[in-house]
């Protein structure tokens, strides 16, 4: 399938049926394998196939968007790459969940809340509930992050370009990982721990980029230039650009998930502090008077909704939430600056900013 270029860029980066139909083969396939063995686990590729649904498709998006503005013609190909992106962040975001102990996402029930309610319903206990429900989640999450790498090898070009995407994707896998683990230990290092401040500013901006921008900014955008052939600088533009918008997009996540509300955004807004998340939010309260109050709660074992309410009340007193926003901001001019700035043509430029907006400019 092709494409023409450029009067079909816009409906490219806006149509994403064809991914949707690469991503509708995946899951088929994997459920008609399943049959053959169990309900549990055609169960299981079925609520994976629910968690890959629903999404913006922002990732496909600027895979297909900057393939196409920069002369890419072959649709199904860059549809390939696309979805392989939108399992990754499928596999993430499902990890993610477990990393955080969250049991809904967009709203309801995701894979671990599903199996631990089923098991709670069969008379389990609420705590071997939990560990089963996660546990399946790992195991979903698992298996989409298996078939991001096969969407992406079974990907129909020349085997050097075909090499360059995977390990693309690797670097990916690779980023965000460290991403999570970083978030991990900063946590340990936040308010409820006798181990001081916790890491600067700058150590978190730069955990956001891995966590976040590397993989769903970054690379998609390179991916289709590298799809496209559009050589190294061309790659690197796009990447620059995409590491301020992402890290911006991780920014504002990170105030929703505090500020945010759930009926919105479809997730908790008391797990991250629950969790003692040490986000940009906390690093700029610990340099100043209210530090202390928060730390004090956050030690709590068990803090009440009152609780969590004083401490956004607190990050707002010490003008952390302001603070976070102006530099959310100041990350996403940058990344327009950049793109303005690129040399790259106007109609892939509107794309790309257009999609830009969308992902930093939200409410949920």
């Amino acid at each position: 399938m092709t494409l023409g270029f450029p009067d079909e860029l816009e409906a490219v980066s806006d149509d994403t049926a064809e991914v949707d139909r690469v991503l509708d083969e995946f899951f088929e396939h994997g459920m008609a394998r399943a049959g053959g063995l169990d309900g549990v686990y055609t169960t299981m590729w079925q609520l994976l196939r629910k968690s890959a649904g629903g999404g913006k498709r922002l990732r496909p998006k600027l895979v297909m968007a900057s393939y196409a503005g920069l002369g890419g013609r072959d649709l199904g190909a860059a549809a390939q790459v696309g979805a392989a992106f939108e399992l990754l962040h499928t596999a993430l975001v499902i990890h993610d969940d477990v990393i955080d102990n969250d049991f809904r996402r967009r709203g309801r029930p995701n894979i671990a809340g599903h199996y631990r309610s089923s098991l709670a319903v069969a008379g389990l206990d609420s705590r071997a509930a939990d560990h089963r429900g996660q546990s399946a989640a790992i195991i979903a999450g698992d298996l989409a992050l298996a078939g991001a790498f096969t969407l992406l090898g079974r990907t129909d070009v020349a085997a050097p370009v075909r090499a360059k995407l995977l390990d693309l994707l690797d670097e990916a896998v690779f980023s965000s990982a460290a991403g999570e683990m970083l978030d991990l230990a900063y946590s340990a290092l936040g308010p409820g721990s006798a181990f001081g401040k916790g890491p600067d500013a700058h150590a978190v901006l730069g955990m956001t980029r891995l966590k976040t921008a590397v993989y769903s900014f970054e690379a998609p955008l390179r991916a289709g230039a590298i799809l496209a052939g559009a050589g190294a600088h061309v790659e690197d533009t796009l990447a620059a650009i995409g590491e301020n918008t992402g890290v911006a997009y991780q920014l504002v996540d990170d105030l929703l998930g505090v500020f945010g509300k759930s009926s919105t955004t479809g997730k908790s807004t008391t797990s991250d502090l629950a969790e003692g998340k040490f986000t940009l939010l906390m690093a700029h309260a610990a340099g100043t008077r209210e530090w202390s109050e928060i730390a004090r709660i956050q030690r709590k074992s068990e803090p009440s909704s009152q609780d969590f309410a004083d401490i956004r009340r607190l990050l707002e007193q010490c003008g952390a939430r302001d603070h976070v926003q102006a530099v959310a901001a100041a990350y996403a001019q940058r990344g327009r600056e950049l793109l303005t700035s690129s040399g790259l043509g106007a109609p892939l430029q509107a794309a790309i900013e257009g999609l830009l907006a969308e992902a930093t400019a939200r409410n949920h």
